[in-house]
């Protein structure tokens, strides 16, 4: 296990389900109302790869993070229309196809549009509304307005039940990663003693872009007019590529120590946004995880061919 401890994995919780990404492959186990467990898998290998440019520090993290939304929203469409497909068969239906590629572009640009939205425009409105002139004062209150929305937003969703089993997956996502990056075999028993808490987490990142962004709108001042608040917008990306080599700093016994100062606040996160999982989701986590590692599947699982 001593190769395959540096294959770096990383994964998302979807409707009942797991996705997982490794260097070449990512899959989704997803598993249906009669309990079968679904597995999809297809060949991916990121741009960062694929152009060496793209895959510089500080620039690949921005490249990491678009196509993370993309494979992400793919895996959520199609755990999506599993659940959708087992509806229609016990209401006496069939289904007659998946959803058209358009669906996925515009689920993206939506999701996008209230993201920035939400975290972006409206706690700078709300900040030049105090009258505040400082740029740093200004821009601690922006970061104060921005960090508030998101942990108002997540407690908020943490209270519905789908949202919850969600979290419960994506604890089982973590256990099953941990368990594969200490050598420890694939099964139930070895995965189950580990946390669900993960620096690399989406959650942590998340936090890390605000903290980050904060002390990058600093250099910025105050907003004056609409060209000022293009330029914070162009910075979204250094922002993001910076967050990122924070995050693998964290993975890294040299860095560590330095990092953990901004990681450790997601990690305390994830008390909100994993679950303890039960030994099912654990087992769909493991099929994601193995798939995306191409490593032998129980004849049990159905498989989906990527198309």
């Amino acid at each position: 296990m001593a190769k395959d401890k540096k294959i770096h994995v990383g994964g998302q919780a979807v409707i009942e389900g797991v996705m997982m990404r490794a260097p070449e492959m990512f899959s989704i186990a997803v598993r249906k109302p009669d309990g079968k467990i679904v597995l999809k898998q297809e060949k991916y290998i990121s741009w960062t790869k694929r152009v060496k440019a793209l895959g510089w520090p500080f620039i690949r993290g921005g490249v990491i993070l678009i196509e993370s939304m993309v494979l992400g929203i793919r895996a959520l469409n199609f755990s999506g229309e599993i659940a959708m497909e087992e509806d229609e068969k016990e209401g006496g239906k069939t289904k007659e196809g998946g959803r058209p590629p358009i669906y996925m572009a515009l689920t993206l640009l939506v999701a996008l549009a209230l993201g920035f939205g939400l975290f972006f425009f409206l706690p700078l409105l709300l900040t030049e509304l105090t009258g505040v002139e400082n740029g740093v004062i200004f821009n601690l209150i922006d970061g104060g307005f921005r960090l508030s929305f998101f942990l108002i937003y997540l407690f908020a969703i943490s209270q519905w039940k789908e949202i919850r089993r969600i979290f419960e997956y994506h604890g089982a996502e973590h256990k099953s990663i941990f368990a594969f990056e200490d050598g420890k075999p694939l099964h139930l028993d070895a995965i189950q003693p580990y946390k669900t808490f993960h620096p690399r987490c989406g959650t942590s990142f998340l936090l890390v872009v605000m903290l980050v962004s904060i002390l990058t709108f600093m250099m910025l001042g105050r907003p004056e007019q609409m060209s000022d608040r293009l330029i914070r917008f162009l910075f979204i990306p250094v922002i993001g590529g910076l967050s990122y080599e924070v995050i693998k700093l964290s993975s890294t016994p040299a860095g560590r120590k330095i990092s953990s100062i901004l990681v450790a606040p997601g990690l305390w996160l994830q008390r909100i946004t994993t679950r303890e999982p039960d030994s099912d989701q654990l087992e769909v986590a493991v099929i994601a995880l193995k798939g995306a590692l191409e490593m032998d599947i129980p004849d049990s699982v159905e498989r989906v061919t990527a198309v």
